[in-house]
């Protein structure tokens, strides 16, 4: 009798465990195929590859780390990278592959304007989660912005809001462009433009190059007799890097004429030297130098990737990847209607971004950095490469909310 009493004490307790496993179920039992899959897709051998590449993959490495030891404890968490190899069909095909057939739930980095819009145009149509770190134009949170697309780490709005806007405040009004012809390069050019305009001064003409072009020097003579006060480069990447070399050659940016890298990166930095980059001025939205927090995250990377430190890119990588394994923690669920939506709830608090939050058109704001490329004699040490000369607030780094064309957004 007292061991049928002791078996039916044991069958209770074994029924409310199983119905309080019911009421409160597991992490892992709310994700798709038991975990979170990440897919890193950028340019791993092209022109920027140093900015992205497998850099990329080590910030959202690093940010998988992180996650796990706080919010992510216990979650299974995946990391895959692919080279697109800056063609937007490849990166859409790619893009499709891993959400249909490899069950990736979100896309990182995604560097180059026209593969990016392919992919938003992707994920507008299929779901899933993008985050852009790479890509530069502002139609991704414009005309073609989507809810589940979320623009990180800077567009050429706030590239121009830099640069162009502080040279021209100082009196060099006239500007010739020197373009990469795609859309980043149409786009950056075009920010610019209306922002030299905006501040008293002139464009005086423009010449397109093609992307990862190996001679500059027909397009820097045709700058150099402008006689434009300013020739900005509407580039990035390896692109940067050649022309700014040749342009020190030719003399281009000397005798009353100034050099203006629109985008430029550490990594681009690195491979000039001191002496070829010294005096540009440029807008940044992450310097590893900047104070002990981002310092720390810099010696991580470092220690990670080759004795690098990181690029704004990459920066921006390790930032949404970590926000976005922070909103499927807290949503329990990777289900991208949910998370998308959890993005926008939760702070952006990271070593990396400061004063960010999400606006509905899915434009990630921050305060941004106009820098300048120190003199050889002013470094102290290796990677010691910028001075920050002013901070751009968050509110002002990017196109106001009220001018978006992206339909998300009430008027």
């Amino acid at each position: 009798m007292a061991k049928r009493r002791f078996q039916a004490h044991l069958i209770a307790a074994a029924a409310c465990l199983a119905a309080g496993a019911a009421a409160l179920p597991t992490q892992a039992q709310q994700l798709s195929n038991g975990g979170v899959k990440i897919g890193v897709l950028t340019d791993m051998s092209g022109p920027y590859s140093g900015m992205g590449g497998q850099g990329s993959v080590a910030a959202a490495n690093l940010a998988v780390e992180d996650c796990l030891k706080a919010e992510c404890k216990g979650m299974k968490i995946e990391v895959i990278a692919a080279d697109h190899q800056n063609k937007s069909d490849i990166a859409a095909a790619k893009a499709r592959e891993w959400l249909d057939r490899e069950g990736v739930d979100a896309l990182a980095d995604l560097t180059n304007s026209s593969a990016a819009l392919a992919i938003q145009k992707l994920i507008k149509e299929r779901g899933g989660i993008a985050l852009y770190s790479g890509p530069a134009t502002t139609r991704i949170t414009n005309e073609d912005c989507t809810s589940n697309g979320f623009h990180w780490m800077f567009d050429t709005y706030s590239l121009a809001a830099g640069a162009a806007a502080a040279l021209t405040k100082q009196g060099e009004k006239s500007w010739y462009f020197v373009t990469v012809d795609y859309a980043f390069g149409h786009s950056l050019e075009a920010d610019a433009s209306a922002i030299v305009k905006a501040n008293g001064g002139t464009v005086v003409g423009s010449v397109r190059h093609p992307l990862n072009a190996p001679d500059f020097s027909s397009f820097l003579l045709q700058a150099q007799s402008s006689k434009a006060q300013v020739v900005g480069l509407a580039n990035g990447g390896q692109d940067s890097v050649t022309a700014i070399k040749q342009a020190r050659e030719f003399g281009v940016g000397t005798k009353g004429q100034r050099l203006a890298a629109l985008l430029l990166f550490l990594t681009e930095v690195h491979a000039l030297g001191l002496k070829n980059a010294q005096g540009l001025m440029y807008a940044e939205g992450f310097y590893w130098d900047q104070d002990a927090d981002t310092r720390e995250f810099a010696r991580r990377f470092e220690a990670r990737h080759k004795g690098f430190k990181p690029t704004m890119v990459q920066a921006g990588v390790y930032s949404s990847v970590l926000h976005y394994l922070k909103a499927v923690a807290a949503a329990k669920t990777d289900d991208w209607k949910v998370v998308q939506q959890t993005m926008r709830e939760i702070p952006i608090k990271d070593p990396v971004m400061k004063n960010a939050s999400i606006r509905p058109d899915g434009r990630v704001i921050h305060d941004n950095y106009l820098v300048e490329v120190k003199k050889p004699e002013e470094s102290k040490g290796p990677w010691d490469y910028l001075k920050i000369i002013d901070t751009i607030p968050a509110a002002q780094a990017y196109k106001p909310l009220e001018q978006s064309s992206c339909p998300l957004v009430k008027k």
